[in-house]
């Protein structure tokens, strides 16, 4: 909803130019503290579903590159090629093994080469174009391989009871769709999504990690609003004040809500096409 209470059309700006500028002081360090709370889910997701020895990988949205890292050193992988549209905190940690490529997921062939492994976190939710860009990087998966899909769910909603936290969550939604174009309410479509990019054996999972104060989570919310807080107070449902407040809350012994979820769906290329 926008600030008089209509739709608001999706924005025009773009993730890490309008809001999360990879040139703003902490910001790898707010990516990484989102890396703190989910990487240890994404990774043991992905070695369930096999990933390991002889694997080539490709890791789109790749930020600071704590799973491409991981695919290597812990999963055995044999290559990772990771992506960013800014690459510099990637190549700040260059390992044996890791290809990094800065490129827009966007643009047509930003890479190239087939990959047993496709995975992307946190992306798609901020890219209207995110139908077309599904059907791009299933094409990327090779026969017998498997994409990897991760993106925010929210929890809040008419049910949840008001506090300070689900204020702020609710302009941080409204204020990137206004700016960036963010939106999250078609993660939960993901499976269909995948079936109908071809791909077979889909399944999805949502996992919720606790947000307690001091935690990793909890730090990488407030961190986000200090960063999105001119797209929130845009949207009229928030002050300076209310956004203050947020913060405070989840450090507080008095915070007790739910985070948003990060759903995690796959599918699996068929080891032949069909007509």
């Amino acid at each position: 909803m926008t600030a008089d209470g209509g739709a608001g059309a999706p924005g025009a700006g773009r993730y890490g130019e309008a809001v999360f500028r990879p040139d703003q002081g902490g910001e790898g360090e707010r990516i990484d503290f989102g890396a703190l709370a989910y990487d240890d889910i994404t990774v043991a997701r992905l070695r369930a579903l096999g990933v390991g020895p002889g694997w080539r990988c490709l890791d789109v949205g790749a930020g600071t590159g704590t799973v491409s890292l991981r695919l290597l050193q812990e999963c055995g992988v044999a290559s990772v090629v990771a992506v960013d549209r800014d690459a510099r905190f990637l190549t700040a940690r260059r390992v044996p093994g890791l290809d990094v490529r800065e490129a827009d997921v966007t643009t047509e062939g930003f890479v190239t080469g087939r990959f047993r492994l496709v995975h992307a976190r946190f992306v798609l939710m901020h890219l209207p174009e995110y139908r077309r860009v599904i059907a791009a990087l299933a094409a990327l998966v090779e026969p017998g391989g498997v994409l990897v899909l991760s993106d925010a769910v929210d929890l809040t909603g008419d049910r949840t009871p008001a506090t300070p936290y689900t204020t702020a969550m609710a302009a941080m939604w409204q204020g990137l769709r206004n700016t960036i174009g963010t939106d999250v309410t078609w993660v939960p479509s993901y499976p269909q999504l995948l079936r109908e990019a071809g791909l077979r054996s889909v399944a999805a999972e949502v996992h919720v990690p606790p947000l307690v104060p001091g935690s990793p989570l909890s730090r990488f919310w407030a961190d986000t609003w200090e960063r999105s807080r001119p797209a929130m107070l845009a949207t009229g449902l928030v002050d300076a004040a209310a956004v203050d407040e947020a913060v405070r809350y989840l450090g507080s012994a008095d915070c007790a809500a739910l985070s948003a979820g990060m759903l995690t769906a796959w599918g699996w290329k068929p080891e032949e096409a069909r007509p």
